[in-house]
């Protein structure tokens, strides 16, 4: 899993957020985390950034903003072209979806949480 560099959009410094435990659990799997948010900090030395910061070699996107709030990100995820984009439960779109699709990017409707806990990150 270690070469699975994983970009978090939607981090959030509340413990207690889906995002947040997904940064935890990566970092737990020795994941390379990079990490987007509308609040600037650090969730276990993973800093969040409040820009859209182009990363290289991102391997995964895990979106954990809902279909209004991933419209200002499409061009971004395009840009970063990942190898695959996971809708976390509540973060489903079709109209990013068919984006990925034409632009030959794999997405899954799943949950980062889940599969990480199941071995099938």
């Amino acid at each position: 899993m270690k070469n699975k560099k994983t970009l978090v959009i939607g981090a959030s410094l509340n413990p207690n957020r889906y995002s947040y435990l997904a940064i935890q659990k990566l970092i737990a799997n020795a994941i390379e985390v990079r990490a987007l948010g509308r609040k600037k900090g650090e969730i276990f030395n993973v800093k969040i950034n409040t820009f859209k910061k182009f990363f290289k070699d991102i391997h995964t996107i895990t979106v954990y903003l809902n279909k209004k709030n991933q419209v200002e990100f499409y061009n971004y995820i395009l840009e970063i072209n990942p190898k695959r984009v996971i809708f976390n439960p509540g973060t489903e779109n079709v109209e990013l979806e068919k984006l990925l699709s034409k632009n030959m990017i794999p997405f899954e409707r799943s949950c980062t949480l889940v599969l990480l806990g199941i071995g099938e990150y």
